[in-house]
């Protein structure tokens, strides 16, 4: 049992890798739609590429969404409208007619033959107008047209009637007017108009929840297919151009294809092609960066950064394309190279936006055109992303990302349609908006630093300031180094500049590389300022022991400030596995009779993994060199730089940088030019 136990405790890291690869590939293929991919791709107007098409079974022909929807409208706009004939309202407005009119005879003046007259009269105009109905105002904008035929529900019964039909409130006073006659009012008349005006109330109002209720029975009644094709019958040629019926029955077809009701069996087969799908890419980053980036894969913190990162993109991905894949573009996965670049390199970035793009193709339509913008995107975001405590350098980037977006969906487009007429411009919105979410990125590298202990631009930035606490320290302690870390950051800085490598990440390094030093600041020469030097009272060997221990010493000096793991790379590399030189051919010559052993003057390494370290190296030995010319001129400068960075080359100090003899040449130029700036030197003419 203590076996197990010991072996799972030495392959722990190896364990927790296997385990979060699973996780992660379970979590995918989760959010994965389950569905059968249709195993033909087509857009309109273009040409049907495969061998001709036969219909491996009966379907209809769906209708198009466009077709559907204008059905719809076409029924709203034409259904028959439905109106409330509310009996209740009449009986009532007449009972009070009758009972109140008989005041009305205390009227002065008035033969009462007149005024039975008058209340005929008014009778009358209440038969009028409720014969039809008297609508009330809030429904007289309900119907756009007065001669539109209405159905008016009175009782029991629905009749047809035209709206222009019912009366308003300008057509009753019209009828009472025209009543009365058209003469100056009289006193009786004028009183009986005021008593007309005061309880004849509407009584035909607007159904709407009826009307609509009829609509939507109508409209569950619209067929949704448009004809029928037979098995065996063919579809499309190759080579024809896919548009009109053959379009239609391709998307049917598809439609059919992928909403077939399957089996168990039919199910496990798809989650058992994706569960492969998804772990051979996720597979493809891990063995990436076991080859190419060592120290990221041997750390578990973050491998599991860069997998969360992965899952997160995938999982917003997949809710936008579940519940509305109009708004695919909208989701900004330009913030994963972003992020990937801020807090480790450029090739690790777009190698990991591809991939996490890739495994979208599955699940988005328009899949190759998806991938294309996508891609197209995370390398302009590669490209253009740099130095983001820069504020205007993240708005410029996401300014050209978006623009790049826009230019390559409206190519597509011209394409699909073959003319620029059919361009849906509402997706342009889209870009806009995936473009302000990118900002997300920064609010996401600052949380990410506190969660997963990583350094981005913006922490560089702080930790450069030579003002910090640990930069002090080594400016009282070892002020001759603190001298030559500020030089080796500036030849650093040009270098990287030179070749567009990450100048703020190779400055800092520079500056901490040889904090190591301040244990012993009095054996190494740029802190030796009375002229004893130390080493005389020492063997050659316990010498070296002191110079090479500055990068163990300055490793744990830097863990015990907390300082980055990307600025303790510096450290640990900037020596590579070379020698301490001077001590070894002095041990050879104290010792000429016997073998000496190599490695007890070499450092212990590792050598530079990426471009800035590499930097670092020869900016630290051609300045530490450059000290001991006690006649500097161009042509000596230029000598000692091509020998030190020859023998860091020879001795394969650079195998594992990615960095190219272009490069290297670019850096020497830039070294051998500040050095002379620094020497005041002038180029030597020929005579």
């Amino acid at each position: 049992m203590s076996e197990i136990v010991n072996k799972i405790y030495r392959n722990n890291t190896i364990i927790y890798k296997v385990i979060l690869f699973l996780i992660t590939t379970v979590a995918i293929v989760y959010l994965f739609p389950k569905g059968v991919q249709f195993k033909y791709d087509f857009e309109n107007g273009q040409l049907w590429k495969y061998d001709n098409l036969y219909a491996p079974f009966d379907f209809a022909i769906q209708k198009t969404e466009d077709e559907i929807a204008s059905e719809k409208k076409e029924i709203e706009e034409n259904s028959k409208k439905y109106f409330l004939y509310n009996v209740e309202i009449v009986n009532k407005v007449n009972k009070d007619y009758k009972d109140k009119f008989p005041q009305a005879k205390l009227i002065d003046s008035l033969e009462i033959n007149k005024i039975l007259a008058l209340e005929k009269d008014g009778q009358n105009i209440l038969n009028i107008v409720y014969e039809t109905g008297f609508l009330e105002v809030v429904s007289e904008g309900v119907v756009s047209r007065k001669d539109e035929i209405i159905a008016l529900k009175k009782d029991n019964e629905v009749q047809d009637i035209l709206f222009k039909n019912l009366f308003t409130s300008k057509d009753v006073l019209s009828i009472i007017k025209e009543s009365l006659g058209n003469e100056p009012f009289s006193y009786g008349q004028k009183e009986i108009l005021n008593y007309l005006a005061g309880i004849i109330k509407p009584n035909v109002s607007y159904d709407n929840a009826f009307t609509k209720k009829i609509i939507n029975k109508e409209i569950e009644n619209i067929s949704y297919t448009k004809g029928k094709v037979s098995e065996g019958e063919l579809i499309v040629l190759k080579g024809d151009i896919v548009e009109g019926k053959k379009l239609a029955i391709l998307n049917s077809l598809k439609s059919e294809s992928e909403s077939k009701v399957w089996t168990d069996s039919n199910y496990n087969w798809i989650v058992f092609g994706y569960t492969i799908l998804v772990s051979l890419a996720l597979l493809m980053l891990l063995l990436f960066l076991h080859k190419n980036r060592i120290e990221i894969y041997k750390n578990n913190s973050k491998i599991t950064f860069i997998f969360f990162n992965v899952l997160a993109i995938i999982f917003i991905q997949t809710l936008v394309v579940k519940y509305n894949s109009d708004y695919l573009y909208v989701v900004p996965l330009s913030v994963l190279p972003i992020i990937l670049k801020a807090f480790f390199d450029a090739r690790l970035g777009l190698f990991t936006h591809v991939l996490t793009v890739l495994l979208l193709g599955y699940i988005v339509p328009n899949s190759f055109e998806f991938i294309y913008l996508h891609i197209i995107a995370g390398i302009v975001t590669i490209l253009t992303v740099s130095e983001l405590y820069k504020r205007a350098n993240l708005f410029i980037s996401v300014a050209q990302i978006t623009l790049i977006y826009m230019i390559t969906y409206f190519a597509f487009s011209i394409i699909r349609e073959g003319n620029a007429s059919q361009i849906n411009w509402y997706y342009f919105s889209h870009f806009a908006i995936n473009g302000l979410l990118s900002f997300l990125s920064i609010i996401l590298i600052y949380i990410y630093e506190k969660v997963f202990g990583l350094v981005s631009d913006v922490t560089l930035l702080e930790l450069s300031n030579t003002n910090t606490k640990l930069l002090r320290e080594l400016n009282e302690k070892a002020p001759g180094t603190f001298q030559h870390s500020m030089q080796v950051a500036n030849l650093a800085e040009a270098a990287a500049n030179e070749i567009g490598a990450n100048s703020m990440l190779v400055r800092t390094g520079a500056l901490y590389h040889d904090i190591g030093k301040m244990v012993n600041p009095m054996y190494f020469t740029e802190n030796q300022t009375t002229g004893v030097n130390p080493h005389n009272d020492l063997s050659p060997q316990d010498s070296a022991n002191i110079i090479i221990n500055h990068v163990i010493n300055g490793t744990e000096i830097a863990k015990k400030y907390k300082l980055p793991d990307r600025i303790i790379d510096f450290i640990r590399t900037h020596h590579g596995t070379s020698t301490t030189y001077y001590f070894y051919k002095k041990e050879q010559d104290d010792n000429l009779e016997t073998e000496v052993d190599t490695k007890k003057f070499q450092y212990k390494g590792p050598i530079p993994f990426s471009k800035e370290t590499a930097i670092l190296m020869m900016c630290d030995a051609a300045e530490a060199a450059s000290k001991s010319l006690k006649n500097p001129t161009a042509i000596s400068i230029e000598n000692l730089l091509e020998k030190i960075i020859e023998g860091q080359m020879s001795n394969n100090q650079f195998l594992n940088s990615d960095i190219t003899f272009r490069e290297i040449e670019l850096i020497k130029k830039v070294i051998k030019n500040k050095l002379m700036n620094i020497y005041h030197l002038r180029v030597e003419y020929p005579e």
